[in-house]
């Protein structure tokens, strides 16, 4: 944004971002801080302000490690997700996908997939073998509904 704006910049981005989402997204994120900042030629400091002034609106929520998403679609935490991959796709003994490969599925940071890959460790579900990847150890508990 090369002109300067009387009403604040950080809120004009936040106006054309509102825009966007009443449209409707692809998916169910925004783009990245730095794709922002590249789109509208601004600080990421000010992306952020128009980012928190989104979020105080309730129309988007941070997600650590995944960015910022919609706060209308429930999307469950990752670690659910990645449970019910071995629910619904794999066995006992199955190789259990990398961490690149799950990062590119469920569009987070690797980070997350590895907090995540942690605690399906823990509980006893995947087993990591160096060299080999990690594989199913073992199937996760069938969830009752309410």
């Amino acid at each position: 944004m090369s002109e300067a704006s009387p009403r604040g910049t950080y809120l004009l981005i936040a106006d054309a971002l509102r825009k966007e989402i009443e449209k409707g997204l692809d998916g169910d994120g925004l783009q990245s801080e730095a794709a922002l900042m590249r789109a509208y030629d601004v600080s990421r400091n000010t992306i952020r302000r128009a980012l928190k002034t989104l979020e105080a609106e309730k129309l988007i929520r941070p997600i650590p490690g995944a960015g910022w998403r919609l706060s209308s679609r429930s999307v469950p935490p990752l670690l659910d997700r990645m449970t019910a991959l071995i629910r619904e796709e794999l066995s006992v003994g199955d190789s259990y996908p990398s961490e690149s490969k799950l990062c590119e599925r469920f569009d987070v940071s690797r980070t997350a997939v590895r907090r995540a890959l942690a605690q399906m460790e823990g509980a006893g579900l995947l087993a990591t073998i160096h060299g080999k990847g990690r594989t199913v150890r073992a199937l996760p508990e069938q969830q009752e509904g309410p």
